[in-house]
This record gives structure tokens, C-alpha cells and sequence, in this order.
């Protein structure tokens, strides 16, 4: 990192409070069969969501593979969705297609607000829409509001994330993007996501698929993450798609992202590893470098 962008790094880790703008999906849906139409549609257990709460959850295609992660709150008897804007389009057809089969009605609330994650202090914001993370904040602005927040936050000492430092962040914590460490090859189980699959609910699309590999015992991979053995800021030869070897030279997976981490002051990376070798601290080989299998994520 340069000077500029290890001062932003810094700010944030430090306590500093940050944000980080991008475009996301927020599609709502309601309706007195909602419930009923979801949960044929997701991975995890509408029926359990109470008003005022959130869940992961997945769609998933009839194989069992990732069309979408989102997030699910509960706002009375409406519920809204969160999701990547790769995968908006998506999620919004999905749903849509069965408003013409009852009493269920999809709008896609995307162009009406900003979205923003917030490190640290929230500080001043107005009538958000709130969705927890382990290490942010997340919300969507009224884009009428929007000028007032920015400026509240700049005034209580708020500053801009930059795109490079986003992403350091995004792999330190832990956190899979779509196209990068997931798309529609996925297995749902293999992002190992804690909360995103009910296994006591009724059927939904590619639940036989995850349910078999669930009772099985494990998956054939897993996200998991990867540290390298050795300090340094410039390593060659590793990047995403890098293929990950046993010492033995057997193959046990690929890297999906990779980064340095100022943090630790090492390069780490987010990638899928097979299940033999999922351990952690067993060690692998990306390229020539040696890395070692660790939990997620790689800063608490």
C-alpha cells in the first residue's frame, strides 16, 4: 500500500469511523402468501423470521448451485432483500415471476436509495434501513436524505473508504463476493456460511441436492481461508484462480482473493480448499509459496 491508502487502512482499523459506497440491490416483498412463496424459494426458514429481524439466506437453482446470497429483514409484514448488485436482477425475476400465482407482490426498491457500509461509529443516521454485519454497519439512504448524512458523517469526523482499501478489508473480514469467490457453479454448502441453510424446514428448490450433502457429512470444498507462511508485501506468482497443491503435489483447491494484510503483514487470501485439507494449519502450496489453512476471519 502507499501512504494514502495505509493512513485510510489505519484510520479504519484503529476506530476511525468510514464509509464505503456501492450499489446494491433492496427488492421488498409482501403479501398474505409471502411467507408461503419464499420459503419454496430459499434456503433458510421464513417462518422463523420476526419482525424486526434478519437472516442469511441463498437461492439456490435446482442443482443446489448459488443464483444469490441476500439478507432478509423484517419490517412488519413486508420483507426486505439485500443483495450484491450482480445479483439483483436475479433475485428480483425470481421473485417476481410469482406474483401472477397468488397473493404475493415483488418491488424493487434499488433506485430509490444509496447504500453505504459504515466502519465503525454510525454517528447520525436518518431513517435507514439497518442490516447487521459482523464488522460494519450496513444501510440504505433515502437518496433525499443523503446530503444530510454525508455531511453528518463528515462533520463527526467520518471519512471515504478507498476502493483498494475495501477490498483489503472485505478479504481480512472474511467476506465472499459474487464473481470473485462464489457464482452460479457454487454449492451453497461450500461457502460455509454459518446461518445461511435451514436443514429442519420444508422443501425449496435445490434442497434435496443440499440436504444429501448436509447428511453425507461434509462437502467436496469448502471458502475457507489462507495465510502465507512467509511476511512480505510483494509476492509473485499468486493470484486469484492461483490452483492450491498438497507438498505432495496433489491438488487441494484455488485461491478466489487475494491481499495484503497490513494487520497481520502477511498476504492472505479467501479461497476453496478440499475437505481433506480443510484442517486448520495445514499447510498447501500456492504456486511456489506455502500457505496455511486458517478460520475466518482473518481479523477478529
Amino acid at each position: 500500500m502507499n501512504t494514502e491508502l495505509q493512513e485510510n487502512y489505519d484510520y479504519i482499523r484503529n476506530g476511525g469511523s468510514g464509509l464505503y459506497a456501492q450499489k446494491r440491490g433492496l427488492v421488498a416483498v409482501w403479501g398474505k402468501e409471502a411467507i408461503q412463496f419464499l420459503d419454496g424459494l430459499i434456503s433458510n426458514d421464513m417462518k422463523t423470521l420476526e419482525d424486526g429481524g434478519q437472516m442469511l439466506a441463498a437461492f439456490p437453482n435446482a442443482q443446489g448451485r448459488l443464483l444469490a446470497v441476500v439478507r432478509v429483514l423484517r419490517r412488519g409484514d413486508k420483507f426486505l432483500f439485500d443483495t450484491e448488485e450482480q445479483t439483483r436482477e436475479k433475485v428480483f425475476l425470481n421473485l417476481f415471476r410469482f406474483t401472477f400465482a397468488g397473493d404475493f407482490f415483488v418491488e424493487d426498491l434499488s433506485e430509490n436509495y444509496h447504500y453505504y457500509e459504515i466502519y465503525g461509529p454510525t454517528g447520525y443516521v436518518p431513517n435507514g434501513i439497518y442490516f447487521r454485519a459482523k464488522a460494519t454497519t450496513d444501510c440504505f439512504i433515502d437518496k433525499e436524505l443523503n446530503d444530510e448524512f454525508i455531511f453528518a458523517h463528515r462533520a463527526s469526523g467520518g471519512i471515504g473508504i478507498f476502493d483498494e482499501v475495501h477490498e483489503t478489508l472485505r478479504i481480512e473480514n472474511g467476506i465472499p463476493k459474487f464473481g470473485a469467490d462464489m457464482d452460479e457453479t457454487t454449492i451453497v454448502p461450500e461457502l460455509g456460511i454459518d446461518g445461511l441453510i435451514s436443514y429442519n424446514k420444508g422443501c425449496y428448490i435445490g434442497q434435496e441436492i443440499i440436504a444429501r450433502i448436509h447428511f453425507r457429512g461434509h462437502v467436496a470444498k469448502q471458502l475457507t481461508g489462507l495465510i502465507m507462511s512467509e511476511p512480505g508485501t510483494v509476492v509473485t506468482g499468486v493470484f486469484s484462480d492461483t490452483e492450491l497443491t498438497t507438498t505432495e503435489g496433489k491438488n487441494a483447491g484455488k485461491i478466489t482473493s487475494f491481499t495484503f494484510s497490513p494487520r497481520l503483514e502477511k498476504n492472505v487470501a479467501l479461497g476453496f480448499v478440499r475437505y481433506d485439507y480443510l484442517a486448520e494449519g495445514t499447510e498447501l502450496l500456492a504456486g511456489p509459496h506455502r500457505v496455511k489453512v486458517t478460520r475466518l476471519p482473518f481479523v477478529p
